[in-house]
Parts: C-alpha cells; sequence; structure tokens
C-alpha cells in the first residue's frame, strides 16, 4: 500500500507565517466521549507549506452572534471536505447513503461560502468545499453517486484505500483561470466523495472534468480568487500542482 503524502519542513518562521487562513471544521468526539471540533492535520500542514497561518473555525460559531467579527479577520478561508450536507437544502431527496450530515457545519460553511461571495475575500473549497459552494449559489448534488451516475470510476475509494490514492485523471481546461495555477492539462487526482455537483450553480465555472463528465473544479470568474476542487488536494502535496494551488491561495489572501 502507498503511504500518505509526505509533509515538508516549514520553510519559515510562524512569526513571519501571514496572512491568516480560516480553516471549517467537523464536530466530533473523542476517546473519552466529549465533543470536539477537529480537521485534518494535512489541511493545517498544507497552509503552513504554502506560508499561511492557518485558524480552526468550529461550528458552533454558527450559534454565536457577530461571528463576522471574527471574518472579518481573516485574509482567506478554506473550506474542508467531510460529512454529507443535508438533501433538504438542495431540495433533493434523502438517500440511505446520506452520512454525517450536521447542521451547525452547514448552517456555518453555506454562510460563509455567501459572505465570501459578496466580500470577494480569497477561498479555496476542497471536495464538501466545493458542493458547498454549489448549494450556496443554487446549484444540486448527486445523493450518491454510483446509483445517478452512469460510470465505470470508483469516485468512493475509501476507507480501504490510501486516500492519496490516484483514482482517476481529471481534464483541466485550457481557457480557465485555473488553468494557469495548476499549469497541467491532465491531472492525476485522489477521490474520496460519493457525492458530486449535479445542477452547476448560476455564477459558477465549471473548468475540469472527470473522464465520465462529472465536474471536479469550479471557479467564480469575477472573483479575487474563488476556487473549489472535488479531489483532495492536502493529500497530494508531492505534486507540484498540488502544493501550487495552496501557494497561489495563500498569495492571493496576502493580496500579492
Amino acid at each position: 500500500m502507498k503511504k500518505g503524502a509526505e509533509m515538508r519542513p516549514f520553510p519559515f518562521s510562524l512569526e513571519d507565517a501571514m496572512p491568516v487562513i480560516g480553516i471549517t471544521t467537523y464536530t466530533t468526539q473523542n476517546a473519552a466521549g466529549n465533543p470536539i471540533a477537529a480537521v485534518a492535520e494535512h489541511y493545517i500542514r498544507a497552509v503552513l507549506a504554502a506560508g499561511g497561518t492557518p485558524v480552526l473555525l468550529p461550528n458552533a460559531l454558527a450559534e454565536a452572534p457577530g461571528w463576522e467579527a471574527l471574518y472579518d479577520r481573516l485574509d482567506g478561508v478554506l473550506l474542508t471536505g467531510g460529512g454529507d450536507i443535508d438533501p433538504l437544502l438542495y431540495d433533493a431527496g434523502t438517500h440511505p447513503k446520506v452520512n454525517g450530515v450536521d447542521a451547525s457545519r452547514d448552517s456555518l460553511e453555506l454562510a460563509l461560502a455567501k459572505r465570501l461571495l459578496e466580500t470577494d475575500k480569497p477561498f479555496l473549497g476542497v471536495c464538501r468545499g466545493l458542493q458547498v459552494l454549489n448549494v450556496a449559489l443554487g446549484g444540486t448534488l448527486h445523493t450518491h453517486i454510483p446509483e445517478q451516475v452512469q460510470t465505470e470510476i470508483r469516485h468512493d475509494c475509501y476507507p480501504d484505500l490510501p486516500r492519496n490514492h490516484l483514482a482517476h485523471p481529471v481534464r483541466v481546461e485550457e481557457d480557465s483561470r485555473v488553468a494557469k495555477i495548476f499549469a497541467e492539462p491532465i491531472l492525476q487526482v485522489n477521490s474520496l466523495h460519493h457525492q458530486g455537483i449535479r445542477d452547476l450553480a448560476p455564477g459558477l465555472k465549471a473548468v475540469a472534468f472527470a473522464p465520465d463528465g462529472l465536474v471536479e473544479a469550479v471557479e467564480l470568474p469575477q472573483h479575487a480568487f474563488g476556487f473549489a476542487v472535488q479531489w483532495h488536494p492536502e493529500w497530494l502535496t508531492d505534486q507540484a500542482s498540488a502544493r501550487r494551488l495552496f501557494q497561489f491561495f495563500v498569495q492571493a489572501a496576502a493580496g500579492q
């Protein structure tokens, strides 16, 4: 089995690590059964390696008045992967495979997505983050790809395969903004999702596709830096294209 992508040592000191990147989290329990806010460390290290200072955004913020005050202190936002969005939020029926729905997370992340669009703050969406962006703008999702998309590709390569397993290629549109970031027309990516974009939201541009036609990346053409990908680049930092994505994101958050 392949080992996870090896993390590189930080090329800078924390006192120089700017700008501040808010990273969304999920709510779970520790070994003692106590609720905790958590996120995969690969996101944190990818932001650090790109020159940013990560700040975790707990879902309890959705219940806190004035969370916008914290938002205003962030230079960028990373919408991370995780459990499914409540299908009721995009007018879809439930499905037995829908899992990990968290009302607080849905509430916070959808509000964040809408705020990001209003303020033109740089952001990057990963997996669920792409789906949150699509739903926030009025799009819909396939609730379970294996039963709703005619495909020979396995998109839900978990938990029995390594998270950096390269599941399929992705074709990047040549005329897209993200093409300049990746600098590669064909990417080999991992795939850790069972849902995906069904109806693309107004205002979003689909800019990368799996061989079966599933949307793998979107961008907001008029946004300062508004991109989202369906795969997990934080697990592929051995690839230059994944490192460039995080570097361009952090640079945009720094106003460069």
